[in-house]
């Protein structure tokens, strides 16, 4: 069998373990979560933490496991992705619910499940083996909207303004836990904002947002 290809730096090699060769694997394991917000930030955006930005190994390990069908990178990001939320929350373990922006089903059946759904459950489980009480929901559905890597700053909100609902039956399910919104990469803030608004109208206040990486134009590091 071929050697697999690292995520990050695409090489291959036998030493490739989880999707990462050694030197990918500790750049990404010496990220810290820190504070992340667009400029401007659009209205209701809660406050927001990033593994790191949107370049270099975690840029390419995200592209490849969107775009590139690498499924297993699922484990690794949802570990990181779990360290962000500990950082979004306060570092102390406590009640926490993580609700993931959600896939639209084309964008679901074109990636083979949606992606952000089982980073949340590797996430989830990491912060359980941890100590901490968390668990995630999806009381929320995205229709189909326009592709936002096309789109401006104005038109990634009008399009996000519209682009979720509440499932049906969905009523407040916190039961006191601190709500965390998940998404991958934040760039304007969009969508995020607008899942929050969407969230509140079904007895939901989001707490904080956690995403794996930040886009630079819009942010310093």
């Amino acid at each position: 069998m071929l050697p697999v290809e690292c995520a990050g730096c695409r090489q291959r090699g036998p030493a490739v373990r989880r999707g990462f060769c050694p030197a990918c694997a500790d750049a990404l394991e010496a990220l810290r979560p820190a504070p992340a917000r667009p400029d401007p930030a659009p209205p209701d955006l809660p406050p927001c933490h990033a593994l790191g930005p949107y370049a270099g190994e975690l840029r390419e390990a995200l592209l490849a496991y969107k775009e590139r069908g690498r499924h297993g990178l699922a484990r690794p990001l949802g570990a990181l992705l779990a360290e962000v939320v500990a950082a979004a929350v306060g570092g102390a373990a406590r009640p926490v619910l993580l609700v993931p922006v959600p896939d639209t089903a084309a964008a679901a059946r074109a990636r083979y499940g949606d992606h952000l759904t089982r980073l949340a459950r590797h996430a989830v489980a990491r912060l359980r083996a941890a100590g901490w009480d968390a668990r995630t929901v999806r009381p929320l559905r995205a229709l189909p909207r326009p592709d936002s890597v096309a789109l401006d700053s104005a038109g990634r909100a009008a399009a996000a303004e519209s682009a979720f609902r509440p499932r049906a039956g969905s009523g407040p399910t916190g039961d006191g836990r601190t709500v965390v919104v998940l998404d991958d990469i934040l760039t304007t803030g969009a969508t995020l904002a607008a899942v929050s608004r969407t969230l509140r109208r079904v007895g939901m206040t989001p707490n904080v947002a956690a995403v794996l990486a930040a886009t630079q134009k819009r942010r310093q590091w």
